[in-house]
């Protein structure tokens, strides 16, 4: 793991000095993880917990940082020796990889001394932004696909890091492979990926290039086909080559389409590859894809098998920022909790006060998700009694839950500076992320106008929520 120490915005460290001037730098603090909705948020996969504890393990200033900072002048002495003697100390909770999260709840709580609070804020925001935007992507497009998605978008990422992690995040969003071969080394992700049109062109013949490929990989032979003229000449060269592996004893994977009207060049496809006698070769398509583009070729009968998705998928094109956002919801004074709001003339932007904990309240029945519910620390769920949820905002807005059973959605990720969650293979992040996405209603997940998931206070918590709200108004309430 790099040290990521200096992956911070400067105020983080002007806001740290004046903590340390104030001497209140040790003052415990509690800070929340979540986002906000918009009409293109509904649900978010979560992804990114793991760089997140690598990054606080590892946190430590170098000499050679210590010495940047000096140089800016702007920082005193007394306050860069702290700096250089600086570990994280504090406790981090957090959802798994791989969990259905909605806005408003949070997904990582930071409670450490404020100034390392403060400090690491950037670095928490930027790894669990990114990636928890990817997968969530990944987990639309997958869905839509109903199929065999393999992340092809490592050439168009906004840098090698985004092409790195945008891969490992799509994994755990469903993707089944990546065509980046240092993501799957670094993740033991499977990897995927055939030829480009210029190993066709770089051969005399179109018939050529696909011998010279069959020849190479013959039990693995997937072909490129619209180089030319996928009718009158991709299609027929590659059954005619497949011809020849299956007199050799293989058989072939199948063929691209990476341009063209994918829908009609699909079912052509599938046709002459079934007449020809080979039911089993498969079609992929590749090529400026995404949920959408998705859907509307299922919608018009494309006989696609799998699916390369690129540029929009590892930019999160029509979304580009999850815009995750990170606040201060407590602070300790004697041991003593004393709860922070964060007020707006937006109600939705009004910040829940005080130490939480997240339930998901599941039916017994259909054993599907009902609705998440935020307590109060300490608070737990009576699962014997039938529950009330009310809507934060519009309170009017009530239903009642019976037999049901509470899971808590987050756990320890670090403790006392420590790393206390075990790192799992990518492919258990992935795991976990289908069975869950299982538990929803698709009305929920849909991609047009998806039913709201509810996203409930506790009495408690509500309750807090008022009078803070009334107090900074001068309105104190018994």
């Amino acid at each position: 793991m790099r040290n990521l120490t200096l992956l911070t915005d400067l105020y983080q460290l002007t806001m740290g000095q004046g903590y340390f001037s104030e001497g209140i730098h040790e003052r415990l603090a509690v800070f929340d993880v979540f986002f906000r909705p918009n009409r293109l948020i509904t649900y978010s996969v979560a992804a990114g917990m793991e760089q997140v504890a690598e990054y606080l393990g590892s946190l430590r200033f170098s000499k050679e940082d210590i010495a940047y900072l000096r140089g800016l002048g702007i920082f005193t002495e007394d306050y860069l020796a702290y700096l250089s003697r600086l570990r994280f100390t504090g406790d981090v909770s957090a959802v798994r990889e791989g969990e259905i999260v909605f806005p408003y709840e949070p997904i990582l709580t930071v409670k450490a001394p404020v100034l390392q609070a403060q400090l690491v804020e950037t670095a928490i925001l930027t790894l669990v932004n990114h990636q928890t935007l990817i997968a969530s992507k990944a987990a639309k497009i997958c869905h839509a696909a109903g199929g065999k998605v393999m992340e092809f978008g490592l050439r168009r990422a906004q840098g090698a890091d985004a092409g790195v992690y945008g891969a490992r995040a799509a994994i755990i969003g469903g993707c089944v492979s990546t065509s980046n071969v240092y993501a799957g080394k670094l993740f033991s992700a499977p990897v995927s990926g055939t030829m480009a049109h210029s190993w066709v062109m770089n051969f005399p013949s179109e018939k050529e290039a696909f011998r010279a490929y069959a020849r190479s990989f013959p039990d693995d032979c997937l072909l490129l086909v619209d180089t030319y003229d996928t009718l009158k000449s991709g299609l027929p060269h590659a059954i005619e080559v497949f011809r020849e592996l299956r007199a050799a004893g293989h058989e072939p994977k199948g063929v691209r389409l990476d341009s063209g009207d994918l829908a009609y060049l699909s079912k052509e496809a599938r046709r002459m590859l079934d007449e020809a006698g080979f039911p089993n070769a498969a079609v992929c398509a590749s090529g400026d894809l995404d949920e959408t583009s998705i859907r509307s070729l299922k919608e018009q009968g494309a006989r696609i098998d799998s699916w390369g998705v690129g540029t929009k998928l590892i930019t999160s094109a029509d979304m580009p920022a999850l815009g995750g956002v990170y606040k201060l919801a407590a602070v300790y004074e004697n041991g003593r909790e004393i709860p922070k709001i964060k007020l707006s003339d937006t109600s939705e932007k009004i910040t829940n006060p005080g130490e939480k904990e997240v339930y998901r309240l599941y039916d017994n029945g259909t054993g599907k998700a009902i609705a998440d519910y935020i307590v109060r620390a300490g608070e737990t769920v009576d699962e014997t009694k039938p529950l009330e949820l009310f809507h934060p905002v519009e309170t009017w807005k009530r239903m009642t839950v019976r037999d049901f059973r509470a899971r808590k959605l987050r756990e320890p990720l670090v403790s006392g500076g420590k790393i206390v969650r075990e790192s799992l293979p990518l492919s258990a992040h992935a795991a976990y992320f289908k069975e869950e996405f299982a538990r929803f209603w698709e009305e929920y997940i849909r991609l047009d106008v998806p039913h709201i998931y509810k996203v409930d206070l506790s009495a408690e918590l509500y309750a807090l929520k008022r009078r803070l709200v009334e107090e900074s108004k001068g309105e104190r309430v018994g």
